[in-house]
């Protein structure tokens, strides 16, 4: 017995040395990719973050702003009415910017390619923080209209190429991670945001144009850098048929020569198109070859607006309000919150390639369903007891740590995982244009429905959560460690089943039958 034990610990050890030389190994070996994801998280996601986190603290001053240029205009104070509906198109004018972003984030990257699609991307933000910084000297709200919705148009194709950019350079063993590291950008965003708000940095009435024009700064950063770095190999290789430019990339950003089984796996891929274009949405939507991985996309992932976590973003300071939270400590808390998020993000990077897909995306649905409908209750008991709404607050916190470790992180990943590279950027923009679409609506509608139901609002969100974690867990196969010839066999056995031929990505002809 004590020498079995002994043989165990000693295996458990050797294994974790293992593990430890393989992880340093890889360090060494990737440290240029890794450099590549952090480069593209700072002009790409990152702004995402930033922008949906930063305007509620300058939302004072430029409420103000907006009421002293009317009145120098037409020398009279702008109506009540009038200023919350200007104040209202600045908040919602981004997701209509985002929304063109992503449905151009199908076309520019095929045409243009990965890397000059962010370039010109980025030229868009720092016109966009031009206008932030001069809409005061000009007295002019109409430049932050403008400079909001350039700055949506950058988020929206910045966010869909950031992904299909990283997918398309990254190995086998490291695609879920790497893809991941978008989100973790999110989150840092969503951090820094409310951080650099507050009133002792840029939330003055003196400073909020240059709070605005932030975003101009991670846009020159990755102009500059991102010039130094190859276009994403998959694409070099699979669009464009340049082999051997496919493999000086790898090499510069793998450090390694062995590239055998990567190749291998694209030639299957690029053989499989049988040198087809670029599909288009239409053909996504209606094209029987991938009608299964279209669900996927569009019902849990493209749809995480629905799965409550925005609504409570708005609900937080309600609740914070009945837990006796003083208004100027508001804002600390929402760093917390978005720290929170970034946190379980961050754990869901380490785990992602180990647990899989499928399990963190479909139990995290399961678990917030219960959380909320937990939630539910407690708001209807917080006059009963005392102690009730901090229970709340930390329901709330506890309702973020698992959407970032599960569907945040993970829905970031599947475009790549699930589409072949003819029909990925349409997937994308198939994805971007339901995330902000919902999130567009979510933002107009979600006031008038608590208004409506009160509490039992979360409910909506409760049901959608155990009906897209079902989906997932009982009829989606899982795509960890499996190459995109692999993944797309998996999926057209759902895709095509009950028919004759067995389909599989060897009779390409078949797997592009509508």
């Amino acid at each position: 017995m004590l020498s079995s034990s002994s043989n165990t610990r000693e295996k458990l050890k050797r294994n974790g040395e293992n593990k430890m030389t393989d992880a340093l190994k890889d360090l060494k070996n990737y440290w240029r990719l890794y450099l590549l994801a952090v480069v593209l998280g700072i002009g790409g996601s990152f702004q995402y973050g930033l922008q949906v986190s930063m305007l509620a603290s300058p939302g004072e001053h430029i409420q103000s702003f907006v009421n002293t240029t009317w009145l120098g205009r037409y020398e009279v104070p702008v109506e009540e009415s009038t200023k919350m509906l200007i104040w209202s198109f600045i908040v919602s004018v981004f997701s209509l910017g985002a929304w063109l972003g992503a449905i151009h984030g199908g076309r520019l990257p095929v045409v243009y390619g990965r890397k000059k699609s962010l370039l010109i991307n980025n030229i868009v933000a720092i016109v966009a923080a031009i206008l932030m910084i001069l809409s005061r000297v000009a007295k002019s709200f109409e430049m932050i209209l403008l400079g909001r919705f350039l700055y949506g148009y950058n988020s929206g194709l910045g966010l869909s190429v950031h992904l299909m950019y990283l997918g398309e350079s990254s190995p086998k063993k490291l695609r879920g991670f790497m893809t991941l590291t978008s989100t973790i950008f999110i989150g840092l965003g969503k951090v820094l945001g409310p951080i650099v708000g507050i009133r002792e940095l840029l939330g003055t009435d003196d400073m909020w144009p240059y709070l605005l024009a932030l975003s101009g700064i991670p846009a020159i950063v990755q102009f500059l850098t991102l010039l130094y770095f190859p276009e994403a190999p998959r694409y070099i290789y699979i669009d464009k048929g340049d082999e051997e430019g496919c493999k000086k990339a790898l090499k510069w950003l793998w450090g390694s020569d062995d590239l055998k089984l990567e190749l291998e796996d694209m030639s299957k891929e690029r053989s499989a198109m049988h040198g087809q274009k670029a599909k288009t949405v239409l053909d996504v939507l209606f094209s029987r070859s991938v009608r299964w991985q279209l669900l996927t996309l569009v019902f849990p992932c493209a749809c995480v607006q629905f799965s409550g976590v925005t609504a409570l973003y708005f609900y937080a300071f309600d609740i914070f309000h009945q837990a006796g939270v003083p208004k100027e400590q508001m804002p600390y808390l929402s760093i917390g919150i978005g720290a929170t998020e970034l946190f379980s993000i961050i754990l869901c990077s380490m785990v992602i390639d180990r647990a899989g897909r499928k399990k963190l995306m479909g139990i995290g649905y399961f678990v917030m369903a219960i959380i909320m409908s937990l939630l539910t209750v407690m708001l209807y008991l917080k006059d009963y007891q005392p102690w009730v709404p901090y229970v709340n607050i930390s329901l709330i916190f506890s309702v973020i740590c698992v959407y970032g470790a599960g569907p945040a992180g993970v829905s970031m990943t599947l475009p790549a995982d699930l589409f072949l590279q003819a029909w990925r950027p349409a997937a994308y923009v198939i994805s971007g244009t339901i995330c902000w679409v919902t999130l567009f609506l979510v933002g107009m509608l979600f006031p008038y429905i608590v208004g409506s139901l009160e509490q039992s609002c979360f409910l909506i969100f409760v049901t959608y959560c155990i009906l897209s974690g079902a989906f997932l867990l009982y009829f989606i196969p899982e795509t960890k460690g499996k190459t995109m010839v692999e993944i797309m066999d998996d999926f057209n056995k759902l895709n095509f089943k009950g028919m004759e031929h067995n389909i599989t990505m060897k009779d390409p002809m078949l797997a592009t039958k509508l």
